[in-house]
């Protein structure tokens, strides 16, 4: 059985899930258009990072088509076999790549999602992104067929925006059901989701929000601010983003340091502090799916929910972020 956690309600669904789930891009063993982002793991360490999450209380794993065209479902699957009565509980969300294609791939491809997975129940089915051939309308339509069909059991998008949001849950609400979750970038070092509608939206309508890239790709961790040369060491295109620059690193140093202040403070590492602010800054409406490269980072994942910051503490962390960002 997966290890014990705080669980909440995904949106209005009855679904109970951990604070933070584990986010598998990164198993997507260099294929695919989005795979090189990251390197190649072994087998063994997947199956690793996957057992620590679970036995740390992560009861979830998000993954998707477009992740090594579909290596990143097989490996996640494969490892939560390896897990045994380990996984039992564990829930899985995966999403369908809608770019350049219509909404009738949703439901021609469902089959080949789920043979992936080894026939694990997908409880969160999400439409990546918002750009395809087709109409909201006719993607919502095509994912209500797969809940009445029972290949899916929830409905969720990502990287929409609050009016498409909207849109999505009008028309599931007219198949009876609802929109759940918008999967969306979120961070202390990104905050547009608290300017541009998504969150508030989110919070009218009881949609949960799934926050990728929760730290900014490990920037909020602060090893590449203490050790700079670590940047050069990053393999994959992440590397050359702006926030890695020396200037970025700069800029985002007042925050790290307010962090670091944290870390110390709760005994625990800055990476966790970043953590446990986004999934509790906001009440209960905010998930968050970090990925782990290695064993330890899983570690880091999970002790991230054994602790909660004061309302205080949250609100100075939030007031150095917000001047950081500002700059």
């Amino acid at each position: 059985m997966v290890g014990k956690s705080i669980l909440r309600k995904l949106g209005s669904s009855e679904l109970e899930l951990s604070p933070l789930g584990l986010g598998c891009w990164q198993f997507s063993n260099g294929q695919g258009m989005v795979g090189k982002f990251w390197p190649v793991l072994k087998k063994e360490d997947v199956c690793s990072i996957v057992h620590t999450s679970l036995k740390g209380g992560i009861n979830w794993f998000d993954t998707a088509e477009v992740y090594g065209k579909g290596l990143s479902e097989q490996m996640l699957a494969e490892a939560l076999r390896e897990a045994g009565t380990l996984a039992e509980g564990a829930h899985i969300a995966t999403k369908w790549w809608p770019l350049l294609r219509t909404a009738s791939s949703i439901t021609s491809t469902i089959d080949e999602r789920i043979r992936l997975l080894e026939n694990r129940t997908i409880q969160l089915h999400q439409v990546h992104q918002p750009f395809s051939f087709s109409s909201v309308r006719s993607e919502m339509t095509a994912m209500a067929e797969l809940v009445k069909l029972g290949k899916i059991k929830h409905v969720g998008v990502s990287n929409f925006s609050a009016d498409k949001m909207l849109e999505a849950d009008r028309v599931l609400r007219e198949q009876g059901l609802r929109l759940i979750s918008n999967q969306v970038k979120y961070s202390l070092l990104d905050r547009r989701i608290e300017h541009n509608g998504i969150l508030d939206t989110a919070k009218k309508l009881g949609i949960a929000v799934i926050a990728y890239s929760p730290l900014e790709q490990g920037i909020l961790s602060g090893k590449f601010h203490k050790n700079p040369a670590l940047v050069k060491a990053i393999k994959g295109p992440r590397k050359w983003a702006s926030a890695f620059r020396e200037s970025g690193l700069q800029k985002s140093k007042p925050l790290i340091e307010k962090l670091d202040e944290m870390a110390a403070k709760y005994d625990v590492s800055p990476t966790q502090i970043a953590l446990n602010w986004l999934i509790h800054a906001n009440g209960e409406t905010v998930f968050a799916i970090p990925g782990a490269s290695k064993v330890h980072h899983a570690e880091e994942n999970v002790k991230a929910m054994q602790f909660m910051l004061t309302n205080a503490d949250m609100q100075q962390i939030s007031d150095v972020s917000n001047l950081v960002l500002k700059k």
